[in-house]
Protein backbone atom coordinates (compact mmCIF):
# COMPACT_ATOMS: atom_id res chain seq x y z
CA UNK A 1 0.00 0.00 0.00
CA UNK A 2 2.73 2.52 0.90
CA UNK A 3 4.61 1.79 -2.28
CA UNK A 4 1.12 2.26 -4.38
CA UNK A 5 0.97 5.73 -2.49
CA UNK A 6 4.43 7.25 -3.38
CA UNK A 7 3.75 6.16 -6.76
CA UNK A 8 0.45 7.84 -6.85
CA UNK A 9 2.48 10.78 -5.03
CA UNK A 10 5.75 11.19 -7.52
CA UNK A 11 2.73 11.18 -10.40
CA UNK A 12 0.97 13.94 -9.17
CA UNK A 13 4.38 16.28 -8.53
CA UNK A 14 3.62 18.05 -11.94
CA UNK A 15 0.17 19.00 -11.22
CA UNK A 16 0.92 19.94 -7.70
CA UNK A 17 3.59 21.97 -8.95
CA UNK A 18 0.91 23.17 -11.92
CA UNK A 19 -1.06 24.62 -9.75
CA UNK A 20 0.78 26.13 -7.48
CA UNK A 21 2.28 27.94 -10.47
CA UNK A 22 -1.45 29.09 -11.26
CA UNK A 23 -1.91 30.01 -7.99
CA UNK A 24 1.50 32.35 -8.32
CA UNK A 25 0.68 34.08 -11.40
CA UNK A 26 -2.88 34.76 -9.99
CA UNK A 27 -4.30 33.40 -13.16
CA UNK A 28 -7.79 33.94 -13.15
CA UNK A 29 -9.68 30.67 -13.02
CA UNK A 30 -10.88 28.74 -10.01
CA UNK A 31 -9.69 25.67 -8.66
CA UNK A 32 -13.00 23.59 -9.36
CA UNK A 33 -12.36 24.41 -13.45
CA UNK A 34 -8.53 23.62 -12.44
CA UNK A 35 -9.75 19.71 -11.26
CA UNK A 36 -12.01 19.76 -14.80
CA UNK A 37 -9.74 20.28 -17.30
CA UNK A 38 -7.34 17.87 -14.70
CA UNK A 39 -9.98 15.21 -15.13
CA UNK A 40 -10.19 15.94 -18.87
CA UNK A 41 -6.53 14.50 -19.31
CA UNK A 42 -7.83 11.58 -17.63
CA UNK A 43 -10.87 10.65 -20.14
CA UNK A 44 -8.57 11.71 -22.98
CA UNK A 45 -6.18 8.63 -22.14
CA UNK A 46 -8.85 6.65 -22.10
CA UNK A 47 -10.77 7.71 -25.21
CA UNK A 48 -6.69 7.53 -26.83
CA UNK A 49 -6.57 3.77 -25.15
CA UNK A 50 -9.52 2.78 -26.90
CA UNK A 51 -8.83 4.43 -30.36
CA UNK A 52 -5.50 2.37 -30.42
CA UNK A 53 -7.43 -0.59 -29.60
CA UNK A 54 -9.00 -0.10 -33.18
CA UNK A 55 -5.78 0.42 -34.42
CA UNK A 56 -3.26 -2.14 -35.16
CA UNK A 57 0.00 -1.81 -34.53
CA UNK A 58 2.70 -1.72 -37.75
CA UNK A 59 4.84 -5.10 -36.83
CA UNK A 60 7.47 -4.63 -39.26
CA UNK A 61 11.26 -3.13 -38.63
CA UNK A 62 10.77 -0.82 -41.79
CA UNK A 63 11.43 2.52 -41.01
CA UNK A 64 8.06 3.48 -42.58
CA UNK A 65 6.30 0.85 -39.90
CA UNK A 66 8.48 2.77 -36.77
CA UNK A 67 7.00 6.01 -38.23
CA UNK A 68 3.89 4.54 -37.78
CA UNK A 69 3.74 3.67 -34.77
CA UNK A 70 5.76 6.37 -32.84
CA UNK A 71 3.60 9.48 -35.35
CA UNK A 72 0.41 7.90 -36.17
CA UNK A 73 -0.68 5.33 -33.48
CA UNK A 74 0.52 6.71 -30.12
CA UNK A 75 1.06 10.77 -31.19
CA UNK A 76 -1.24 11.86 -33.69
CA UNK A 77 -4.15 9.61 -31.47
CA UNK A 78 -3.29 10.96 -28.25
CA UNK A 79 -2.60 14.61 -29.02
CA UNK A 80 -5.99 14.06 -31.06
CA UNK A 81 -8.16 12.88 -27.69
CA UNK A 82 -6.53 15.58 -26.17
CA UNK A 83 -7.49 18.12 -28.96
CA UNK A 84 -11.33 16.86 -29.02
CA UNK A 85 -11.53 16.77 -25.23
CA UNK A 86 -10.22 20.06 -24.55
CA UNK A 87 -12.66 21.66 -27.27
CA UNK A 88 -15.28 20.07 -25.03
CA UNK A 89 -14.02 22.11 -21.99
CA UNK A 90 -14.28 25.14 -23.76
CA UNK A 91 -17.70 24.80 -24.58
CA UNK A 92 -18.18 25.13 -20.64
CA UNK A 93 -15.68 27.24 -19.82
CA UNK A 94 -17.51 30.61 -20.15
CA UNK A 95 -19.91 29.82 -17.40
CA UNK A 96 -17.81 28.45 -15.25
CA UNK A 97 -14.88 31.28 -15.41
CA UNK A 98 -18.04 34.02 -15.31
CA UNK A 99 -16.24 36.10 -18.02
CA UNK A 100 -17.23 36.81 -21.45
CA UNK A 101 -15.47 34.98 -24.08
CA UNK A 102 -12.80 37.34 -26.18
CA UNK A 103 -10.11 36.07 -28.51
CA UNK A 104 -7.57 36.75 -26.21
CA UNK A 105 -9.08 35.42 -23.43
CA UNK A 106 -10.02 32.45 -25.54
CA UNK A 107 -6.69 31.68 -26.87
CA UNK A 108 -5.10 31.54 -23.17
CA UNK A 109 -7.76 29.62 -21.22
CA UNK A 110 -7.86 27.16 -24.37
CA UNK A 111 -4.00 26.88 -24.07
CA UNK A 112 -4.49 26.50 -20.08
CA UNK A 113 -6.99 23.86 -20.23
CA UNK A 114 -4.84 22.00 -22.70
CA UNK A 115 -1.40 22.26 -20.39
CA UNK A 116 -3.62 20.86 -17.26
CA UNK A 117 -5.62 18.11 -19.65
CA UNK A 118 -2.09 17.38 -20.53
CA UNK A 119 -0.64 16.77 -17.23
CA UNK A 120 -3.66 14.54 -16.18
CA UNK A 121 -3.01 12.44 -18.94
CA UNK A 122 0.27 12.23 -18.14
CA UNK A 123 -0.23 11.52 -14.18
CA UNK A 124 -2.44 8.83 -15.16
CA UNK A 125 -0.38 7.05 -18.13
CA UNK A 126 3.04 7.86 -15.61
CA UNK A 127 1.12 6.12 -12.51
CA UNK A 128 0.65 3.11 -14.61
CA UNK A 129 3.88 2.45 -16.28
CA UNK A 130 5.67 3.37 -12.52
CA UNK A 131 4.04 0.36 -11.24
CA UNK A 132 6.18 -2.54 -13.40
CA UNK A 133 9.36 -0.31 -12.48
CA UNK A 134 9.19 2.76 -9.96
CA UNK A 135 12.08 4.34 -11.49
CA UNK A 136 10.22 4.68 -15.04
CA UNK A 137 7.53 6.71 -13.15
CA UNK A 138 10.43 9.25 -11.46
CA UNK A 139 11.79 9.51 -15.00
CA UNK A 140 8.64 9.96 -16.71
CA UNK A 141 7.25 12.58 -14.06
CA UNK A 142 10.81 14.87 -15.56
CA UNK A 143 10.46 14.43 -18.92
CA UNK A 144 6.52 12.90 -20.18
CA UNK A 145 4.67 14.82 -17.77
CA UNK A 146 6.32 18.53 -19.30
CA UNK A 147 6.06 16.92 -22.60
CA UNK A 148 2.36 16.08 -22.32
CA UNK A 149 1.63 19.44 -20.79
CA UNK A 150 3.95 20.86 -23.79
CA UNK A 151 1.33 19.37 -26.15
CA UNK A 152 -1.96 19.38 -23.93
CA UNK A 153 -1.17 23.61 -24.46
CA UNK A 154 -0.81 23.31 -28.24
CA UNK A 155 -3.75 21.59 -28.58
CA UNK A 156 -6.03 23.70 -26.30
CA UNK A 157 -4.47 26.91 -28.41
CA UNK A 158 -5.77 24.59 -31.32
CA UNK A 159 -9.23 24.37 -29.56
CA UNK A 160 -9.56 27.68 -29.29
CA UNK A 161 -8.53 28.75 -32.61
CA UNK A 162 -10.22 26.10 -34.40
CA UNK A 163 -13.27 28.87 -35.41
CA UNK A 164 -11.90 31.60 -36.30
CA UNK A 165 -8.15 30.76 -37.40
CA UNK A 166 -8.52 27.32 -38.89
CA UNK A 167 -5.06 27.62 -40.57
CA UNK A 168 -3.89 28.45 -37.16
CA UNK A 169 -5.25 25.45 -35.29
CA UNK A 170 -3.87 23.06 -37.93
CA UNK A 171 -0.29 23.95 -37.29
CA UNK A 172 -0.26 23.79 -33.35
CA UNK A 173 -2.37 20.47 -33.25
CA UNK A 174 0.58 19.35 -35.80
CA UNK A 175 3.36 21.05 -34.00
CA UNK A 176 1.67 19.31 -30.79
CA UNK A 177 1.89 15.86 -32.83
CA UNK A 178 5.50 16.76 -34.20
CA UNK A 179 6.79 17.36 -30.98
CA UNK A 180 5.24 14.08 -29.29
CA UNK A 181 6.57 11.85 -32.03
CA UNK A 182 10.50 13.43 -31.80
CA UNK A 183 10.43 12.77 -28.06
CA UNK A 184 9.27 9.63 -28.54
CA UNK A 185 11.51 8.25 -31.30
CA UNK A 186 14.29 10.42 -29.06
CA UNK A 187 13.02 8.18 -25.39
CA UNK A 188 14.16 5.01 -27.85
CA UNK A 189 17.38 6.46 -29.29
CA UNK A 190 20.49 4.28 -28.14
CA UNK A 191 23.55 6.36 -26.15
CA UNK A 192 23.12 9.76 -24.68
CA UNK A 193 21.15 11.22 -27.55
CA UNK A 194 17.81 9.86 -25.67
CA UNK A 195 19.18 12.74 -22.76
CA UNK A 196 18.03 15.40 -25.32
CA UNK A 197 14.31 14.34 -24.96
CA UNK A 198 14.39 15.82 -21.74
CA UNK A 199 16.13 19.32 -23.25
CA UNK A 200 12.86 19.00 -26.04
CA UNK A 201 9.87 18.11 -23.30
CA UNK A 202 11.48 21.94 -21.48
CA UNK A 203 11.52 23.65 -24.22
CA UNK A 204 8.36 22.85 -25.69
CA UNK A 205 6.60 24.03 -22.17
CA UNK A 206 8.51 26.82 -21.93
CA UNK A 207 7.21 27.98 -25.37
CA UNK A 208 3.94 26.63 -25.28
CA UNK A 209 3.00 28.67 -21.91
CA UNK A 210 4.31 32.24 -22.82
CA UNK A 211 0.87 33.02 -23.42
CA UNK A 212 0.25 32.28 -19.65
CA UNK A 213 3.59 33.89 -18.72
CA UNK A 214 1.74 37.58 -20.61
CA UNK A 215 -1.81 36.89 -18.89
CA UNK A 216 0.28 38.39 -15.78
CA UNK A 217 0.87 41.66 -17.28
CA UNK A 218 -2.77 41.88 -19.02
Amino acid sequence: MGVLFLLIFIAALPVVAAFLWFRRRHFPAPAHWFLLCLLAGVFSLALAAVAQYFIPPATGVAMKDILFNVFIRVALVEEGSKLLVVSLILQISGALLKQEEKDGDSSIYGTAAGLIAGLGFAMIESASYGASDMRIAILRAVTAAPLHGACGARDGAAAAALKRNPRFAIWRFLSATAIHGAYNMLVVSPGYIRFISILLSFTSLLSATQMLRKKEKL
